[in-house]
């Protein structure tokens, strides 16, 4: 199978679900549609904005299965982080048998865990896949930080597409892109407010939460840092920084599927329980979304269009 280009704005899929978690296929279909019509350059599946974590197995699966009916020739990267290496496994052939383009995973997470047994557990998740993995490093999430002699030991064992790094080190960026441009890598980041910075020091591309709801712009900046186009980088950072001083005011993935609703683009119901203080301001940030996308022109969908 030719490797699929891991470069450009990957979405970070997000993942509409009703009150009792069943999936909303036809929603998300219909989201895929959205976002390839915009430029996106992939799918970042069952990621930390498509709240994997609340999701049962079978959805999980569902999700893929859907996934790979919508994208055709995509490039999709399908994340199957799980706890229990039996759901990483069962996931990811299921991704090979799909025909999906890579799988990523999350080390073991919440327990402290030795390096010597990170490796083993992606090293073995590889094997299961047979697809090329991305290292998804997210230690304020997970408690578990994906270091470089990690990264270095696991390549030498099965094929490494690539790191995916999220998280508030931005620095470390530089680090894996040098280790990347050794082993022949790419490196992702989940800073999406941020591109211009992570991209001057080597990283392929984003993949982003926030092109859920704005991919046009996230797109044409991307566009611009590869163009070296100053000026466009400029008028596409303006929107962008407004974008995420407002994502601060409420926890994440909420802030999300706020821009999202403020788009006019199906989010599905709260995986978790949701207080009425969080539903107010939740609410509030819908109101600030529309009050931003009508200042800077961007058109609000519907259902049928998206």
């Amino acid at each position: 199978m030719k490797q699929p280009p891991f470069a450009g704005v990957f979405a970070a899929l997000w993942t509409p679900t009703d009150g009792v978690g069943k999936l909303l296929s036809r929603e998300m279909s219909r989201h895929i549609a959205f976002l390839r019509q915009a430029g996106v350059h992939g799918l970042f599946v069952l990621g930390t904005t498509g709240e994997f974590l609340y999701l049962d197995t079978a959805v999980r699966q569902h999700v893929l299965e859907l996934v790979a009916e919508q994208a055709s020739t995509f490039p999709v990267i399908a994340n199957i982080s799980d706890a229990r290496p039996a759901i990483v496994a069962q996931l990811g052939s299921q991704a090979r048998s799909l025909g999906l383009s890579a799988v990523a995973l999350l080390p073991p997470y919440f327990y402290p865990v030795a390096a010597e047994d990170i490796i083993e557990f992606y090293v073995r998740a590889g094997e299961a896949a047979q697809l090329p993995l991305f290292l998804y490093n997210f230690p304020e999430r997970t408690g578990n930080r994906v270091t470089l002699d990690i990264v270095q030991a696991v390549a030498d064992r099965v094929p490494v597409a690539g790191v995916k790094h999220s998280g508030g080190d931005l620095d470390y960026h530089q680090s894996l892109v040098n280790l990347g441009r050794e082993r022949g890598f790419v490196v992702f980041s989940g800073a999406d407010t941020q591109l211009p910075a992570v991209m001057a020091m080597g990283v392929a591309g984003a993949v982003s939460g926030l092109a859920n709801a704005i991919p046009e712009w996230l797109v044409a900046q991307y566009h611009a840092i590869r163009q070296n186009d100053a000026a466009a980088i400029r008028e596409c950072a303006r929107p962008l920084q407004a974008v995420a001083e407002l994502m601060d005011r409420l926890s994440f993935p909420l802030n999300v599927a706020a821009a999202m609703t403020a788009r006019g683009l199906p989010t599905g119901q709260p995986k978790t329980v949701v207080s009425p203080a969080t539903r107010s301001r939740y609410e509030t940030m819908v109101h600030q979304f529309n009050t931003l996308y009508a200042e800077w022109h961007l058109p609000p969908l519907s259902l049928e269009t998206a």
